[in-house]
């Protein structure tokens, strides 16, 4: 009699089984989606921290409250053509009493699941304060730094003349040879620093020669402000005149024809790809900064040229002659060569950082040049090269915090 019972209990409640598991069936499907909302919740967020620390660190280092939110929202991608594409973002950036720095990082992030219970975002929200760190020694007199550690780090060839009374080099590299130096070449400066203990020196003349020394580290290494690369060309393709002026912004794969003089206007002129520039032009750059957004963009002269370049005295990107990015990992991992062929005449003032570039030098200088050079490696050829620290040494070329650091 039991038996029966519980067997037509089952049997009426197993119809409902098809019923209930409909009505269960979006519970279970908020539930386990709500996890996966909440979960890619959590990693956008610890994205957003990562990039606001960043963001501050380089904003710390601007002078001005207008400077420092500019390059912050650059760095995170908040210029007014993207703030109409995503509204949903916001930067907010405070100047405390203590002269630190608090920034507010705040974006929606859309949810798949929970959005079928009416939760279709969540608002997420991250904060940074910066202060000034201890103040760093500023970088001595170096005037070339070979960074890259492989073999022929540096090769001088005969005929290469280098002049310096306060200008050191320091060479990186502890392979086997650590540099070659070949007959008919002198190489005077205040210090000759090589990490190994390897090299060839096949005669010429090298002054001051230290091996297994502590070459100094590159002094502008995660320093440099790295500016926001816009998507439209200020000047691209093949140009002809005469007397060539460029205004500062972003120029694609220029070529100028004949042998004109090109005027570049003080600010920053962004390199995107090869400029090419014939024999026998002249080049006029005054109070300019050379951006090269990638190992790929240089600025190639064809030897006989006269070249005349000077950075900014002032502003974000004071002292700052030429540098590339170096933010980008898979981009560092593959040097480039550049050339520098001014053969007629040179003249050189400010930072030049391309730490991931295999320099060779050609060219023959006017006047003395004040520069701070740094490279993977280095080849100097037949050329008259009169160097002299630029002056500061190795101090970071912006204003702002010194040394920024993270209190959170």
């Amino acid at each position: 009699m039991l038996l029966e019972k519980i067997r037509h209990c089952w049997q009426d409640r197993s119809g409902n089984f098809g019923l209930i598991s409909a009505l269960l069936a979006p519970i279970v499907l908020v539930s386990a989606g709500g996890a996966l909302d909440v979960a890619s919740a959590y990693n956008t967020r610890i994205e957003m921290q990562a990039q606001l620390d960043a963001a501050m660190l380089a904003a710390a280092r601007k002078s001005g409250k207008s400077a420092q939110e500019l390059e912050a929202r650059n760095f995170l991608g908040l210029n007014a053509e993207q703030d109409e594409l995503n509204e949903s973002a916001g930067f907010t950036l405070t100047v405390n009493a203590d002269g630190s720095l608090t920034g507010g990082y705040e974006q929606d992030v859309d949810n798949r699941f929970l959005g079928i219970v009416g939760l279709s975002s969540f608002t997420l929200g991250v904060n940074t304060t910066v202060a000034a760190g201890a103040e760093e020694a500023a970088g001595g007199n170096g005037c070339i730094y070979a960074l890259g550690n492989k073999s022929q780090a540096v090769l001088i060839n005969s005929g290469a003349n280098v002049k310096s009374t306060k200008c050191e080099v320091h060479v990186h590299s502890t392979s086997n040879p650590a540099f070659i130096m070949n007959a008919g070449a002198t190489i005077d400066t205040a210090k000759f620093c090589v990490k190994g203990t390897n090299y060839i020196k096949n005669g010429g003349t090298l002054s001051n020669l230290q091996t297994k020394c502590a070459a100094e580290a590159d002094p502008f290494a995660g320093k440099m402000p790295e500016p926001k690369v816009p998507a439209n060309c200020t000047t691209s393709g093949t140009m002809d005149g005469q007397s060539i002026t460029l205004q500062p912004g972003k120029h694609c794969g220029t070529t100028f024809n004949g042998s004109p003089t090109v005027t570049f206007k003080p600010g920053l002129h962004i390199i995107s790809g090869r400029m090419i520039i014939n024999s026998g032009a002249t080049v006029k750059a005054e109070g300019v900064t050379f951006y090269f957004p990638d190992v790929n963009s240089e600025i190639r002269a064809n030897g006989g040229l006269t070249f005349t370049a000077t950075a900014p005295t002032s502003g974000p990107y004071k002292d700052i002659l030429m540098f590339e990015k170096t933010s980008d990992a898979s981009n560092n991992r593959n040097p480039q060569q550049y050339v520098f062929n001014g053969s007629k005449g040179e003249i050189l003032k400010g930072i030049i950082h391309l730490p991931n570039r295999d320099v060779t030098y050609n060219s023959t200088t006017n006047q003395t040049n004040n520069i701070t050079l740094v490279v993977n490696t280095i080849i100097m050829n037949s050329a008259n090269w009169k160097i002299e620290p630029l002056s500061g040494g190795g101090s970071t070329p912006t204003s702002g915090l010194a040394n920024p650091r993270i209190l959170r």
